[in-house]
């Protein structure tokens, strides 16, 4: 069987163009969007991400404007700066980034985040209006998945779609995305008892449990379709997924690749989040 592979460059630059676009009316307005990333660590590849942020916003007009707290950052001072910043009328979006410093959670400091800027949707309250089918901002990487599965013209609505991972940066939101394309969604995890079972009798597999090779041939069916959400780092530096792409190629009717497939979506999906956030406010 031939493996089509599900790429996202032509979807993401079909959603930068829109970006720009909007992000340029805005702009003439006066109005022009502006992102604020908080950064709380010194880690390698948040950084690496955050000049990827910043490229991405300069090409689609955004302005972005970098917030160094610090590695020694307390939840007090980063749920003080978010807060600052969700009741600064010139800033239209917020970004929290990770890993954050020891002895801080997530859960400690995303609250913090005005829901109309939480562009990413990393609060309580962004994943509980989607929860509840309501206006917010979903987290871009699990919309990734859905917007990739519409635009290569895989069908959701009544297909068993297996996620293996119940995170709430992918899993969990992609749950409730999922149900709102009217696909049967089964959420699979680390304790699950015979991972391959589950996933095998699935019509689309998403992997985003970040474990690199984890989903092998035993994984899919044969014509299943599979979305890896992975990003691991190998020994040799390089970026590869949680499927074993080798193994599942011809006998998957579809793969999205590591990288090259989610991936640009998704920051995509960010900027496109930003501008919304900046029509709203304006």
């Amino acid at each position: 069987m031939d493996t089509t592979s599900l790429i996202g460059k032509e979807l993401a630059a079909a959603i930068n163009a829109d970006t720009k676009q909007r992000a340029a009316a805005l702009a003439d307005r006066g109005a022009a969007p502006r992102l604020a990333l908080v950064i709380p660590n010194d880690d390698p590849a948040s950084a690496w991400y955050v000049k990827s942020l910043n490229r991405a916003a300069e090409r689609n007009g955004i302005t972005c404007e970098n917030i160094d707290l610090g590695v020694d950052a307390t939840a007090e001072q980063i749920r003080a700066k978010l807060a600052e910043l969700s009741q600064d009328a010139s800033v239209d979006a917020i970004m929290l980034q990770t890993p954050l410093p020891k002895g801080v959670g997530l859960d400690d400091v995303s609250s913090a985040i005005a829901a109309a800027k939480d562009v990413d949707g990393v609060s309580p309250l962004s994943l509980g209006l989607l929860a509840a089918g309501l206006p917010g901002f979903p987290p871009a990487t699990s919309e990734a998945v859905v917007e990739l599965a519409k635009f290569h013209q895989i069908p959701l609505a009544g297909r068993h779609v297996a996620v293996v991972g119940r995170s709430n940066v992918v899993g969990k939101p992609l749950l409730q995305l999922l149900l709102a394309e009217n696909a049967t969604v089964t959420i699979a995890h680390s304790r699950t008892t015979d991972l391959p079972a589950v996933t095998s009798a699935a019509d689309v597999v998403v992997a985003a449990v970040g474990r690199a090779g984890l989903i092998t041939a035993d994984h899919v069916r044969e014509g299943a379709v599979v979305i890896d959400v992975g990003t691991n780092e190998d020994d040799n530096g390089n970026i590869t997924g949680d499927v074993n792409a080798d193994a599942v190629t011809g006998k998957a009717a579809a793969l999205s690749p590591v990288p090259g497939g989610v991936g640009p979506v998704t920051t995509a999906l960010l900027m496109r989040h930003v501008v919304q956030a900046a029509e709203s406010a304006r």
